[in-house]
């Protein structure tokens, strides 16, 4: 074959290298930022260059099988090394944007469900602080209706106390006239302790309620 062939050949690799030189450095920056979807472009540039170098080192590598000096065997093997270099660097860099494009979004997928996760637990703090807020004003009520029936009962057992003060006074008075009936009257005594003492566990008892009612508030 002719050297003008051979010559042709290594100027055609030589250009594509260059090519894939300046395309290489395009992609490294590109990979150092944050995608924005252009590397799909430089991808495909990349591949085409390195497969058109690789079929014009086969064409060389033809070239020199017809008979070819030691020379330009070094010189093909050269270009084939460069190849070389070329396509892992571009594989190991697409690697590295592809985690860097995963991790990425990984991130987006993890703040979505921060914020997602923020918002329900929002709705459920308000929801669990209206339920608590019926709660308080259920008791509120519910202590309510009870300091109001104790109020009624002291009211009834107060009266009770009067009108038992006025039935002590006149059995008294009757007693100092019939001395008869001091037996009678002795029972009578002893029976309305009883009473006394209850009335005065209630009243307590109502007492302490109203107290603490109103300590809670």
């Amino acid at each position: 074959m002719e050297a003008s062939s051979w010559d042709a050949l290594r100027k055609q690799a030589r250009r594509l290298e260059a090519q894939l030189d300046d395309q290489m450095i395009a992609y490294r920056k590109l990979v150092s930022m944050k995608s924005d979807g252009s590397e799909n472009d430089i991808e495909s540039d990349i591949e085409r260059s390195l497969k058109q170098l690789q079929q014009v080192n086969s064409q060389m590598q033809t070239w020199l099988s017809s008979g070819g000096s030691e020379v330009l065997s070094h010189t093909l093997t050269r270009h084939m090394e460069i190849l070389q270099d070329l396509t892992q660097e571009f594989y190991r860099l697409r690697s590295s944007l592809r985690v860097k494009q995963q991790h990425a979004s990984l991130l987006d997928l993890r703040d979505f469900d921060r914020a997602k996760f923020d918002v329900d637990t929002g709705d459920m703090a308000d929801q669990a602080l209206l339920r608590q807020q019926a709660a308080i004003s259920r008791s509120s009520g519910q202590m309510d209706n009870v300091i109001s029936h104790a109020q009624a009962t002291l009211g009834t057992l107060m009266s009770q106390r009067s009108t038992f003060g006025g039935i002590t006074t006149k059995i008294s008075h009757v007693s100092s006239r019939l001395p008869t009936i001091n037996h009678i009257l002795t029972s009578i005594r002893r029976k309305k302790s009883m009473d006394t003492i209850i009335l005065s566990l209630v009243a307590s008892v109502c007492a302490f309620l109203i107290l603490i009612y109103w300590l809670s508030k």
